[in-house]
């Protein structure tokens, strides 16, 4: 988690510094952050002005939270370059320092004119297009960091400012990692916060899973140095609770983080749940379009899909589980864990099982051919028949059942198999295949296609 803080002071116009914000920090998936800021600063009655360096900040976002307050205007002033710096040394007399032919400094005053192009008036009155040397700057036309003033209206005095609005360039994601055992599988979600330019200091944080719409294109990511990396991260779950359409997790205590830092937080606390795993064949028809003619036989792999079965009332079931990678871990003899697929699992809602597609099976081959094929025209359509004959081989020393999927849209149907198929949508047909140990099975079906 790299987090900045984008309003560590407010400083009143006059001058006076103001006691530092607390912060609560808010991270969307797609890298907008809401960050809430409140500052330990008396706002008047009325109207009032307040001078905040802050950087990152979307203007058009800016809001108070408190009821009593509006902010009825703010500009800002990003740039803490040299380029702004003399843009707003306009006006005023610079001295610069000049390098003498023999060696040392000389030092030469000059009325900077404007800047696109640079333009200075030397103390003779004659005017250069070159800067007259290396330029000294006042204070007063440097900023330490961007620079924003806030005016804002109160219906009565308040103790405090209270100030909302977005940033970019924070993001999280998800993470699983799930170890199966016999019969059930242990299951760690992680959330995994990449700060980028943002700090903060003893700051609460919250994540929010979902879709949460957003009108225009989001603002570039910012640039940042990367700094040592200092963080409070409690080791506690975060507390998940429904916002709208969406989900938010608050991190438990507080956090202190620097630019450069990422870390991970707890998204709940380890859970044990059972699951299924599923060996699939892909068919060969094409989604849409003709029915082509095949030649060769063609060797198909024999997917692995794992299923963690999450039921209403049992604990890990009732979670919801933020989209993310999930990891699949399987225990050697000696009892190390091994990777053995990685899949991604979407936004899951409680209840909800989580499917991964972890990779191919090694001890399970299958080959597939097309046996017959044919086709004529009825009307102004067109009419494809097709065989063919799947063989599936196992290794193992135990018999599995293999699943083999046939996917077509429009109009199309088996007319005829060796096992029963089933229908599992108006698109979709499944035919469970048996394949004994060290032994090998076939399918075999005919098709009629219209396209």
């Amino acid at each position: 988690m790299r987090f900045r803080t984008t309003l560590a002071w407010l400083v009143l116009l006059p001058g006076v510094l103001a006691a530092q914000a607390a912060t609560s920090l808010t991270i969307y998936r797609d890298g907008r952050v809401l960050e809430r800021r409140s500052f330990a600063v008396a706002v008047p009655a009325g109207v009032s002005s307040h001078r905040l360096p802050v950087s990152g900040i979307d203007l058009g976002t800016l809001f108070s939270p408190d009821s009593a307050v509006v902010v009825t205007g703010a500009t800002l002033d990003p740039a803490v370059d040299e380029a702004n710096a003399l843009r707003r040394s306009i006006g005023r007399r610079l001295a610069f320092r000049v390098g003498r032919a023999n060696g040392g400094w000389d030092t030469v005053v000059a009325t900077v004119l404007g800047t696109q192009p640079e333009r200075y008036r030397m103390e003779d009155g004659r005017i250069t297009f070159q800067r007259p040397g290396m330029a000294l700057y006042p204070p007063d036309v440097v900023l330490e960091r961007p620079e924003v003033v806030v005016t804002v209206r109160a219906t009565r005095a308040r103790p405090r400012l209270e100030l909302a609005y977005f940033s970019a360039g924070a993001s999280w994601s998800a993470a699983y990692a799930i170890t199966l055992g016999g019969r059930a599988a242990g299951v760690v979600g992680h959330a995994t916060l990449d700060a980028g330019p943002l700090a903060a200091d003893s700051a609460e944080i919250q994540l929010l899973a979902g879709s949460v719409g957003r009108a225009g294109a989001p603002p570039g990511r910012r640039a940042y140095a990367l700094e040592a990396a200092r963080v409070a991260a409690p080791s506690a779950p975060a507390m998940e609770e429904e916002v709208g359409e969406a989900r938010l997790y608050s991190l438990p205590g507080r956090w202190s983080l620097t630019p450069g830092l990422e870390t991970t937080a707890l998204l709940f606390e380890p859970a044990e749940a059972p699951y299924q795993r599923a060996y699939l064949v892909d068919g060969q028809l094409p989604y849409y379009g003709p029915l082509p003619q095949l030649g060769d036989e063609m060797t198909l792999p024999v997917a692995v899909r794992y299923t963690i079965e999450r039921r209403d009332r049992s604990g890990f079931g009732d979670v919801p589980v933020p989209g993310g990678v999930a990891r699949l871990y399987q225990r050697d003899r000696a009892g190390r864990p091994q990777l053995i697929g990685e899949g991604t699992v979407g936004h899951t809602a409680p209840g909800q099982s989580l499917e991964i597609d972890a990779g191919s099976a090694f001890d399970l081959t299958a080959k597939r051919v097309q046996t017959s094929y044919a086709t004529r025209r009825d009307s102004s359509r067109m009419l494809g028949f097709a065989s063919y004959r799947v063989t599936i081989a196992n290794a193992k020393d135990s018999a599995v059942v293999v699943d083999v999927l046939e996917r077509r849209a429009g109009e199309w149907s088996v007319t005829a198999s060796s096992l029963p198929g089933e229908k599992l949508s108006s698109s979709t047909t499944r035919f469970r295949v048996r394949v004994p140990a060290r032994g090998e099975a076939t399918l075999t079906y005919s098709v009629r296609v219209v396209w």
